[in-house]
């Protein structure tokens, strides 16, 4: 169980630090699109238009290495979630990544630059390792690991 805790908060801060990197490769990718305009498409229907040009904003995107870089290790460590889960109660490995994730992203949003209220982002983190056990007891899972 220790073991499959340390990797449940291992994807959390995985899935927390690209978070706050793909916000920013995303912001980043906005400025560069917004001072860049791309040539409109010479195509007769106005939704065909827009669905063609949604889809190469799409793909403009992910072409983006300030953003398809974190985006991709942020999927590998939901396929190791998805691994997690199976061999780990869900109702342990939800919140512990979650909580983790949480307190991540505001972490390294912080690290990043970015204004965050971290004092609140940390009691929420804390409020959501609490687990409530089929006995009724309540155990902070940092607790129980050990």
């Amino acid at each position: 169980m220790k073991e499959d805790i340390q990797k449940m908060v291992a994807v959390g801060l995985v899935w927390g630090a690209t978070n706050a990197l793909i916000r920013r490769g995303a912001l980043a990718w906005d400025k560069k699109s917004s001072t860049t305009e791309s040539p409109p498409l010479q195509i007769p229907s106005n939704f065909r238009r827009k669905i063609l040009a949604a889809l190469r904003d799409w793909i403009n995107l992910l072409l983006f290495w300030q953003y398809s870089v974190p985006f991709l290790v942020n999927l590998s460590a939901s396929a190791a979630f998805f691994a997690l889960l199976g061999d780990s109660p869900i109702s342990i490995a939800v919140p512990v990544t979650n909580a983790t994730t949480f307190a991540a992203t505001a972490a390294f949003g912080v690290l990043l630059g970015e204004e965050t209220q971290i004092g609140l982002a940390l009691v929420e983190s804390v409020t959501l390792f609490l687990v409530r056990f089929r006995n009724g007891s309540i155990l902070v899972l940092a607790e129980s690991a050990y």
